[in-house]
């Protein structure tokens, strides 16, 4: 299993130019690090998730139509993501306040460039119980 992730996390794109930030607003009860636990539901564009700085992927709307008017040159556009529903958990028997809890090895698909958004930094490393 992969580690949790809490508010502030490294987000990326493969067709993104820089990582993004996740921004938890599912729950801000249940605390890692200092920060509130990201749960699969906090996969908006916008609220949670960040744009990835310019978007190199064709199956972009956006670039495929600039790189057309420039007669074939990759032309990157703002890579501005639209979530595919939530993350897919890889242990949905983890919960945090009944909602399956975000980790670091999930990924959640953006159809504006066909790619899989995944963790690169979950926003904390070490969790201590009493």
């Amino acid at each position: 299993m992969g580690e949790i992730v809490v508010s502030g996390a490294v987000l990326q794109c493969p067709f993104g130019a820089t990582p993004s930030t996740l921004q938890v607003s599912s729950q801000q009860l249940t605390i890692a690090g200092g920060m509130p636990v990201a749960t699969i539901q906090d996969a908006q564009p916008m609220v949670n998730i960040s744009p990835f700085g310019m978007c190199s992927s064709l199956a972009n709307p956006q670039v495929a139509s600039a790189t057309a008017a420039a007669l074939g040159v990759l032309t990157p556009q703002p890579c501005m993501p639209v979530t595919a529903g939530t993350w897919i958990p890889t242990k949905p028997t983890v919960l945090v306040n009944g909602k399956p809890c975000l980790t670091s090895d999930c990924k959640v698909m953006c159809t504006n460039g066909m790619g899989a958004i995944s963790v690169t930094y979950p926003g904390q490393t070490m969790v201590r119980t009493p």
